[in-house]
């Protein structure tokens, strides 16, 4: 039996540079965990079987990332064992967040453990790709410079900061923002360089405040306390806060329906 975190993350900005003959979009961000986890246990079963033991009504089994982490996998290495999957959800759904993607990771990093594969970090990670173009960054597992479609990563150290994370009770679309027609997809490129001296911007905020007046009732709230910006498609925002005191003596002031977060910046997820 194991038992292993899946952190969240942060895109601290996301530029939309341009949009495939496949639909796909062209992206600049940056990745960066957070010590915000859920924790996944994985049990061995001798029957080829995979379960999910851990039920709740917003994923169906079938869709869970977990599960089909897990299926493709075995399909791939030609596994015959089998594993039950409990999860202890701690990250926020439909927030930008990246848990489906990184509890994927997880399962994907512990069951080659677990099943004694010996797969390689990067045959995990094409694995991964098949599931979500940011799941390869939480199997790699350090801070990431991501552009293509998030799948060209290259390692960086920004600040790890302290953030107040807050997250509205919204679940945004990423198929409906990436889809909308006023969603900017030419912003010029830019340098890490350019990123590390304070530029960049999120180009699906003004959408999403726009379609998800929740997000946009969050932002302009916090923006009285610093610079706040909007994690992937949202619905989840943050400030960078200097001390956990009053990161807290914030939090205190928001409306009882948001869920609020004093969290810290990783650059090496504590899956490595």
């Amino acid at each position: 039996m194991l038992t292993l975190p899946a952190p969240a993350k942060l895109n601290l900005f996301l530029h939309v540079t341009g949009r495939r003959a496949d639909g796909y979009h062209e992206l600049q961000t940056v990745f960066q965990f957070l010590d915000l986890q859920d924790e996944i246990t994985l049990s061995a079963r001798p029957d080829k079987q995979i379960r999910r033991l851990t039920r709740w009504a917003d994923v169906a089994e079938g869709d869970d990332l977990m599960v089909k982490a897990a299926h493709r996998l075995a399909e791939y290495a030609g596994v015959t064992a089998g594993v039950d999957i409990s999860i202890e959800k701690n990250i926020p759904m439909g927030a930008g967040l990246g848990g489906g993607s990184s509890d994927a990771a997880t399962v994907l990093c512990g069951l080659n453990r677990l099943w004694g594969l010996n797969l390689s970090k990067d045959t995990l990670a094409d694995i991964g790709q098949t599931l979500g173009a940011d799941v390869a960054v939480f199997v790699h597992g350090h801070a990431a410079w991501a552009e293509g479609t998030g799948d060209i990563l290259t390692s960086i150290a920004p600040a790890e900061d302290l953030y107040l994370l807050i997250v509205p009770p919204v679940h945004v679309s990423t198929a409906k923002i990436f889809s909308h027609p006023a969603l900017t997809r030419d912003s010029s490129p830019i340098r890490i360089t350019d990123f590390l001296e304070g530029q960049g911007h999120n180009d699906l905020e003004a959408v999403v405040r726009r379609e998800y007046p929740d997000v946009d009732k969050a932002m302009n709230w916090l923006q009285q306390f610093a610079r706040v910006r909007m994690t992937g498609t949202g619905a989840g925002v943050f400030i960078t806060i200097e001390s956990p005191d009053n990161a807290k003596k914030i939090a205190q002031q928001a409306p009882a329906s948001w869920q609020c977060f004093v969290t810290r910046g990783l650059n090496t997820s504590p899956l490595k």
